[in-house]
């Protein structure tokens, strides 16, 4: 807590805004939308890689989190105070650092990925600035984002091979990507079976059986999304320029609609089981797959705005 005191000791209102603002770069939404503008618009392969190793990350994440069960830095030391505006995100156990962990596997690893000194030296930066402001804002402790910081380090160099021969051996994605699923599968029978200890805290527990199904169906879409790529579309990430911002756009509104608007209508769905969250992310990633579709209309959109810009 001796970190986390530190910190608390040169909090201001400007820094209390940076690290707040700093601290949404390990967030699911932005690691969705990464990984969209890579797949689409930059990498394939990169955006795979990207996705796999965060979702490997999520699993061992969420799986240390519910076993061993670490409270919150506040819960365990009442008198220490976090900055307010980042408890509503701060859901789940304390031990590992969830934002860590997507940060890690995300910008971690495009480091390892890019081969440009600036891009790596960046990318290791928001490695190391996502962890910090975690700690700044009082929602986690050294241990816990140190523990996030090696797990997703040791899945970026475990799973860089795979994805390096991807374009040789597309069938390669298979074997991390089932390893990943049957993983994520485990835990959610683990949640769904396990027996909990009655004094265990009903909101963490929730979190983490929302997150279970969250994986799973994740997994599911991502699947699928790699299958419609490599047996219809094989589409080229390269386009004009007009095409790139429609892929960009078309992005936006898919994660809005499906992550945001879906969510009280599947809920209520099902009654209220986190099996909505299964559904929800499953679409997410599968309806992202079936996009591409588009891509050659955007393509001849572009031309169009091209052509009529030369005749003007």
């Amino acid at each position: 807590m001796s970190v986390l005191y530190f910190f608390e000791s040169i909090r201001n209102p400007v820094l209390d805004f940076i690290m707040s603002t700093l601290t949404h770069l390990g967030e699911e939404t932005v690691l969705v939308a990464l990984a969209l503008l890579f797949l689409w618009c930059v990498d394939k392969r990169e955006g795979y890689y990207l996705l796999s190793v965060s979702f490997a990350g999520l699993v061992v994440n969420q799986f240390l989190k519910i076993v061993c069960r670490v409270p919150r830095p506040w819960v365990k030391d009442p008198g220490f105070t976090i900055v307010e505006s980042a408890r509503a995100e701060a859901t789940g156990y304390s031990f590992p650092s969830g934002h860590t962990q997507t940060a890690v596997g995300a910008y971690g690893s495009l480091a390892v990925w890019h081969k440009r000194k600036w891009v790596r030296i960046s990318m290791i930066a928001l490695c190391v600035i996502v962890p910090i402001t975690r700690m700044y804002l009082g929602v986690h402790t050294l241990a816990d984002v140190l523990v996030s910081i090696a797990v997703g380090t040791a899945i970026v160099l475990a799973l860089y091979p795979f994805f390096r021969r991807l374009a040789e051996k597309p069938n390669l994605f298979y074997i991390p990507a089932g390893v990943i699923l049957a993983l994520s599968a485990a835990f959610l029978i683990f949640m769904e079976t396990n027996t909990f200890p009655a004094d265990i805290d009903p909101h963490n527990l929730e979190s983490a059986m929302s997150n279970a199904y969250k994986i799973f169906g994740s997994m599911l879409g991502f699947l699928l999304m790699y299958y419609l790529d490599t047996r219809f579309w094989k589409y080229e990430t390269r386009a004009p320029l007009v095409s790139q911002a429609l892929r960009i756009l078309l992005g936006v509104v898919v994660v809005v609609v499906i992550k945001s608007l879906l969510k009280a209508p599947l809920l209520a769905l099902t009654g209220g089981h986190e099996s909505a969250s299964a559904i929800r992310y499953f679409l997410l990633f599968a309806v992202a797959g079936v996009c591409p579709i588009l891509f050659p209309c955007f393509d001849r959109i572009a031309a169009k705005c091209k052509k009529n810009g030369d005749e003007d």
